[in-house]
């Protein structure tokens, strides 16, 4: 483990933050859900060789390796926001054409894109993705597959996103998993997306787990979750927010009690490896989260080869969480009930 830190802003967050909370009731989402024949219910599965090898009671995973065919949660977030504007545009009933001439810009190291070009090619928009030259090309073919243009930019994922910025200040709309001052409107209904992944579980599951651990980049899925687990369950579940050690945006962010850019090595998390976090994810997890900590490259892939033998091939970013677990930096015992998330698979799947 490479740092570990107990939330002192626990349940009253960042006064001086000025953002918009995370939602936190995913009905919205659900309703506009059940109008799309590829949605349905990823598994939550149990994992007791893991669970073991924790020392934990039982390791509980809910397994976004199948959401919608696109092998990540990230499908529930920028399709979910376009499809609200398209509700919005359409005339009676017709939905393949309601965002026609509309352009979406983004920038993507990893699923967020394929979530947009999806989400633009279901409603009749166009998609821009941008991709820092680190991004590998088979990546950037399954964007084009999906209807996307690709456009590479910068050497990181941050050179990236400020040359999707500059582009969709001409005549597109930037869509972005992230959010800063004057720019929340879009991610907020991205997080609002991810929702329904913590709706599921908190159905799936029975009773409250007494730990969840959520992986975390920008923090969206990470805020998202823990905003309707507290919703549920209230304090009784120990939030757990996992980053790389190569990317503390939140855990520095935490420290410092404001938004702050770190620096660091590329990530085999490349996922997570976002060096400043989602301004709205922030305030939410400072007012949620009980516990940040960062994993280690190492432990990022000690996580992987552990799933992969129990039977869950993923990356590393979609093994952080149980990674984590697996330091012992978390402090569980054998009462105690885990709550994962597996948000992709692998890259080769």
């Amino acid at each position: 483990m490479a740092d570990r830190l107990i939330n002192p802003h626990r349940g009253a967050g960042l006064p001086d933050l000025v953002s918009p909370l995370p939602a936190h009731d995913g009905r919205a989402v659900a309703d506009l859900l059940d109008l799309c024949p590829a949605h349905a219910p990823t598994p939550l599965a149990d994992a007791p060789g893991l669970a073991e090898k924790a020392g934990v009671g039982q390791l509980m995973l809910k397994d976004e390796r199948s959401r919608m065919g696109l092998g990540s949660f990230k499908a529930l977030g920028a399709a979910y926001a376009i499809a609200r504007q398209a509700a919005d545009a359409r005339q009676g009933d017709n939905w393949s054409d309601a965002l026609a001439g509309r352009t979406f810009v983004t920038a993507s190291a990893g699923n967020h894109g394929l979530s947009v070009a999806v989400g633009a090619r279901l409603f009749g928009a166009d998609a821009v993705v941008y991709l820092a030259e680190t991004v590998p090309e088979t990546f950037a073919e399954r964007l084009r597959a999906k209807g996307a243009q690709v456009r590479r930019a910068g050497a990181t994922y941050e050179e990236s996103m400020a040359a999707a910025e500059a582009a969709a200040a001409t005549d597109a709309t930037l869509l972005s998993d992230s959010s800063w001052p004057g720019y929340t409107e879009m991610p907020y209904r991205v997080m609002e997306g991810y929702l329904q992944m913590a709706s599921e579980a908190a159905g799936q599951i029975g009773d409250p787990p007494g730990v969840i651990l959520l992986q975390a980049g920008v923090g969206g899925m990470a805020a998202a979750v823990a905003a309707h687990a507290r919703s549920v369950w209230g304090d009784g579940p120990r939030i757990v927010v996992v980053e790389p050690e190569a990317a503390p945006a939140l855990i520095d962010s935490i420290r410092a009690g404001r938004v702050i850019d770190t620096d660091g090595p590329v990530s085999s998390m490349g996922r997570l490896d976002c060096k400043t976090p989602s301004m709205i994810a922030l305030a939410g997890l400072a007012r949620d989260a009980d516990l940040f900590v960062t994993i280690t490259e190492a432990e990022a892939a000690a996580g992987v080869a552990a799933l992969g033998r129990a039977g869950f091939a993923t990356t590393p970013s979609g093994a952080a969480g149980v990674a984590a677990l697996l330091t012992g930096a978390v402090g569980v015992d054998l009462a105690t009930r885990v709550l994962a998330f597996l948000s992709e698979g692998p890259e080769d799947g």
